[in-house]
């Protein structure tokens, strides 16, 4: 997909749960499955290991946290995870929203590398999301607090500093608690409650009297009324406990029999609040479509990704269960012009979109100035361009020329900047020990690292 192109992406991934899930049969989705299982080994492209220590180092470390701290398999659930967190980056408008729904098995590693991807000032909220249904099948000999809540983080692209993305504040509906304290009548049938005028000036009191907003008792005593049709509730906060999940054996008519299903309340909630109509929502783990049917409904443009053949047919079934969509444009009248999607609007497709933008790097720093097409032959991973440098050029630092007796004190660099049209190969490849690569990245180029030495006096005579 092209760069910028997203508004929104709201989805739900996998959870690393370490089983497999199965669709129920009989239903909507039957036949969907799929495994949440991760091996190191099986699951790790060593391609995606040397990119992420070449060009994103700090997110490495995050990758290795959760690999050390945890376990293989959630190291390689997070490294899955944050080369698809990189490119969900790079699609994202400068004004776009990330929500990405999770648990507490990796929520705070997934923070950690999405701290790293986007930039920590990103982070706007943790939501905490209770399903009811959870704590209702609680066991009552469990040996810890029941889990009944997802959690779903919630990032932009821009941060703190220059605010530019879609926010909408949702307010809460009143409560009938709430909806009895209005219990005055105005001459024109408008209900109202008061509050204490407090503070207010003479003045101030004297205009809210112009404006008939001044209630006065059968003792004489003023106070400011408050109508109720202009009454806006209170804000959403970061803990939702009106949505409702979905149990095992719920009969909602919205349950398709996926099990990792979610209401389509909760997903309406987040693109009612960071999109306007007509923008653009990503789901690239569609499964059974619900973030596709949200964007539907509220008349948002969208795209799921999925890699179940019958995620077409499901969206389909789904958006005609709704009565969103019509089969036949013979079908159309003027009256539902604008009220329905018809299957031809939709485009489907099993092979990646070819992008018509230049084709760009996941992060604006490793854009090239000068395009430069990599040489014919097999790309060399990481492991294996140290051990030909190695054969080449001994234990040796090629920076200052000190030799090593073990090869672990030289790393891997670009001789030439990959910003400054270096090529990412073999030949633009060098070992330096640490000092001078450290020093090299605040002088960019190899020569000036070896005028550098030379002045300091490390340079030995050749």
């Amino acid at each position: 997909m092209n760069s910028e192109s997203v508004d929104l992406i709201a989805t739900d991934p996998p959870f690393n749960k370490g089983r497999d899930f199965h669709a129920t049969p009989d239903s909507l989705a039957s036949g969907a499955s799929f495994q949440d299982r991760w091996s190191w080994d099986r699951d790790v492209h060593e391609e995606w290991v040397d990119k992420i220590k070449d060009d994103f180092p700090k997110l490495m470390e995050a990758i290795e946290s959760a690999r050390y701290a945890n376990s293989d398999a959630m190291g390689a659930y997070i490294c899955f995870m944050a080369v698809r967190l990189l490119e969900m980056k790079r699609i994202l408008k400068k004004s776009g929203s990330i929500y990405l729904h999770c648990d507490t098995t990796a929520s705070h590693y997934l923070k950690a590398i999405m701290d790293a991807i986007f930039g920590k000032d990103s982070f706007r909220n943790e939501i905490t999301w209770r399903r009811d249904d959870v704590v209702r099948g609680a066991k009552k000999n469990s040996s810890q607090w029941p889990k009944c809540h997802d959690n779903i983080l919630f990032y932009t692209k821009s941060n703190k500093r220059k605010k530019e993305w879609q926010f909408d504040i949702l307010m809460k509906q009143l409560t009938e608690e709430q909806i009895k304290r209005y219990r005055y009548t105005d001459e024109n049938g408008r209900k109202y409650r008061t509050s204490d005028l407090g503070d207010y000036s003479k003045k101030s009191i004297e205009e809210l009297r112009e404006q008939g907003l001044i209630h006065v008792s059968k003792n004489g005593v003023e106070s400011k009324k408050y109508f109720l049709d202009e009454a806006r509730g209170t804000p959403y906060s970061d803990i939702w406990t009106d949505i409702q999940g979905f149990g095992v054996r719920s009969q909602a008519q919205e349950v398709t029999g996926f099990r990792t299903q979610k209401p389509l309340c909760l997903y309406e909630r987040i693109i009612k609040v960071s999109t306007k109509e007509g923008d653009m929502v990503l789901d690239p783990f569609a499964g059974c479509a619900t973030t596709c049917v949200a964007a539907e409904r509220l008349k948002r443009q969208w795209v799921g990704i999925d890699i179940w053949d019958r995620a077409k047919d499901v969206v389909i079934e789904r958006l005609e269960e709704e009565r969103l969509i019509v089969p036949e444009r013979t079908r159309r009248t003027r009256r539902n012009r604008q009220q329905f999607l018809f299957t031809e609007d939709m485009y489907f497709t099993s092979e990646p979109p070819v992008r018509t933008d230049e084709g760009e790097e996941a992060v604006p720093f490793l854009k090239t100035k000068l395009k430069v097409d990599e040489p014919k032959g097999p790309k060399m991973s990481r492991l294996k361009m140290v051990e030909y440098l190695l054969d080449q050029q001994g234990y040796k630092c090629q920076g200052c020329d000190r030799e090593f007796d073990d090869p672990r004190y030289l790393e891997l660099d670009h001789n030439t900047p990959r910003s400054d049209g270096g090529l990412n190969h073999i030949s633009n490849r060098i070992l330096l020990c640490g000092p001078c690569n450290k020093l090299k990245s605040n002088i960019l180029t190899l020569s000036g690292l070896r005028k550098e030495n030379k002045k300091l006096g490390y340079m030995k005579k050749t």
